[in-house]
């Protein structure tokens, strides 16, 4: 009961930051996130760790191993939000590493391995349409001049951000790590569907994560008045807009049998009022999949309706990519640690893929990576209602906490 009432203590610490009204607001490089991570860096130095930023401004908090020079083993996720989210994606995974390391200390447990607890920047897309930028920074992999004058809704680039909550846009490749190998790398997070929840099921290993390929795309037409141009002579760029959407979901759902989806999840009609025919409409396409080829034929039946909705609507439409991420198939090895984990422990398991990108994607170009998924009520995530019950999550940490000491190894006295 001690440890259930810690964990939300801690959990409900970490979720005061918000600047919403409803669900949870905490959004990357906000005033909001980055008080949140300063007070996770405070509790981290109650449990004796060391803490830093690194220059893309994630938070690394590190308990040393006996042995010096041993490589880490390192629990990692995301404090950031998207916009009127919920409570548990991504901070769970960061609160149960701190969780995992009260209770080391707590039984005086020393390991041969030191143990990190990262919390990465910018894991969710909703400021600037692009994913995990943390995580790629840390592996070496961010081309930071795509990402420099990325904007928000209120028009501030990245490189803005950055410099407001000083950080240097000019140093992020220094927060690379890519030199360095991890002895493993753990994430804990609530599935984000509904499979755990429908088959009843505590744990779920994951093999492979889906990744995404994200667009923006612009729509130009010609703005005119409502009630003086004929339906003939307009050059509509939101009905332009809304045939792609439906054609982007065709062919979607084509591609059901390989996992593939596809989302606009964002459309702005420029200078909109209800007497203008719209002359500009940008939207934002997220296509996901764990199969490549899968992925690229909805791309390929995109450009081709791009190309028909250009001759027949008389508009002109201009695609950019935005991120093209190859799926990750994750470490067999761990995948088997943690299936002993759950059958020693009683707990029912089962393998599965996961159609949401997350930072142990991009780990895998550091070491070997876990990742465990907690069940999701009716599958809600990104919502203000999503939930994950308490002793879950702590069923979760008890897997995640034998799977990070299993991999850094106690130390006998």
């Amino acid at each position: 009961m001690e440890k259930k009432m810690r964990y939300q203590m801690l959990l409900d610490n970490m979720n005061q930051y918000n600047s919403g009204e409803k669900g949870i607001t905490r959004v990357a490089y906000t005033n909001e996130e980055q008080a949140c991570i300063h007070a996770f860096m405070r509790l981290c130095k109650d449990e004796h760790m060391d803490v830093q930023l690194d220059n893309c401004g994630n938070l690394i908090a590190r308990r040393e191993g006996r042995i010096k020079g041993l490589p880490p083993v390192v629990i990692g996720s995301h404090l950031d939000t998207v916009y009127q989210g919920g409570k548990y994606d991504g901070a769970v995974g960061v609160t149960a590493g701190l969780e995992v390391v009260k209770r080391l200390n707590e039984r005086g447990i020393v390991t041969d391995h030191p143990i990190e607890i990262i919390s990465f920047a910018c894991e969710e897309s909703s400021r600037f349409g692009v994913s995990t930028v943390g995580s790629k920074a840390m592996a070496g992999t961010i081309d930071k001049e795509k990402y420099r004058h990325l904007k928000d809704r209120d028009g501030i680039t990245m490189e803005k951000a950055f410099a407001l909550i000083a950080l240097d846009f000019d140093s992020l490749n220094q927060a690379s790590r890519a030199n360095e190998t991890f002895k493993a790398f753990f994430e804990l997070h609530i599935e984000q569907g509904p499979i755990l929840i429908n088959e009843n099921k505590k744990i779920g290993i994951v093999t492979g994560i889906a990744a995404p390929t994200r667009l923006i795309v612009t729509i130009i037409g010609k703005a005119s008045h409502s009630g003086t141009t004929p339906m003939n002579m307009r050059k509509d760029a939101l009905l332009g807009a809304a045939e792609l959407a439906l054609e982007i979901e065709k062919a979607a759902i084509k591609e059901q049998p390989y996992g593939t989806v596809a989302t606009v999840g964002v459309l702005d009609v420029f200078s909109g009022a209800m007497n203008v025919v719209p002359g500009e409409v940008e939207l934002k396409v997220d296509i996901r999949s764990t199969s490549i080829e899968s992925r690229k034929r909805v791309l390929d039946h995109l450009q081709e309706t791009i190309s028909s909705i250009e001759q027949t609507r008389q508009l002109e439409v201009k695609s950019k990519e935005i991120s093209n991420e190859d799926p990750v198939l994750l470490s067999t090895e761990i995948q088997a640690d943690l299936k002993e984990i759950c059958e020693t422990q009683n707990l029912p398991y089962r393998l599965m893929q996961s159609g949401a990108g997350h930072d142990a994607m991009n780990m895998t170009k550091l070491g070997p990576v876990g990742l465990i998924f907690i069940p999701s009520e009716d599958g809600l995530s990104h919502h203000p209602n999503e939930h994950t019950d308490l002793d879950d999550i702590l069923l979760g940490i008890d897997v995640l906490e034998a799977a990070v000491l299993y991999h850094a190894k106690e130390s006998k006295k």
